[in-house]
């Protein structure tokens, strides 16, 4: 059985990268609980191309506000959105 020492420098490399993790984590969720998004946040969020967003504005089915040329979309809407266009699937019966 190998037996490792722990330096102060290991704990100290160990601290950093957790730092940068956790922080990175609340960098993301922040963004996800943000009430108002950018179209490039949209698409990001949708993974869906310029075109789709504009195609989604256009037959109405997505809403959004437009201020100064900027386009604005409700983060409650869009998840509406996507929960009532879920596809509920049947049980795999051949288990």
């Amino acid at each position: 059985m190998a037996i490792e020492i722990l330096t102060k420098a290991d704990l100290h490399e160990f601290r950093k990268s957790l730092l940068e993790d956790i922080r990175e984590i609340l960098k993301d969720k922040n963004e996800q609980t943000k009430k108002w998004l950018k179209s490039t946040e949209v698409r990001k969020l949708l993974k869906i191309s310029p075109g789709t967003l504009q195609n989604l504005r256009i037959n109405g089915t997505l809403s959004y506000t437009k201020i100064n040329g900027i386009i604005y979309y409700d983060h409650t809407v869009i998840e509406k959105l996507l929960n009532g266009n879920k596809v509920n699937t049947l049980p795999n019966l051949f288990k």
